[in-house]
């Protein structure tokens, strides 16, 4: 029975690029010149990038199977709920 060898990701490359991402996170974060309308999405958007990154090579979920991978996926829409109910909160 042959076992099936499987390519290790490059981890110091992935360690770079989440470098390269907060990097540019900061610089828009320190970007004052930008309406908040700009600013708080494209955060949102590169943090969102990096913990795919992470998700996906730092804990695997991009070698297991899909019904892993679903079972990661499930919880999100929960998550969200919870975000946009804190979020409102300070709106009312």
């Amino acid at each position: 029975m042959e076992t099936a060898h499987r390519q290790h990701p490059n981890y110091v490359l992935i360690w770079v690029y989440l470098a390269i991402l907060t990097a540019i996170e900061i610089g828009v974060a320190f970007m004052s010149h930008l309406p908040k309308q700009i600013i708080i999405p494209a955060l949102v958007f590169f943090a969102l990038w990096k913990a795919l990154l992470v998700a996906l090579y730092f804990m695997h979920l991009k070698f297991e199977p899909r019904k892993l991978l679903i079972l990661a996926i499930v919880p999100l829409p929960l998550a969200a709920i919870f975000v946009l109910a804190a979020m409102s909160e300070h709106v009312w």
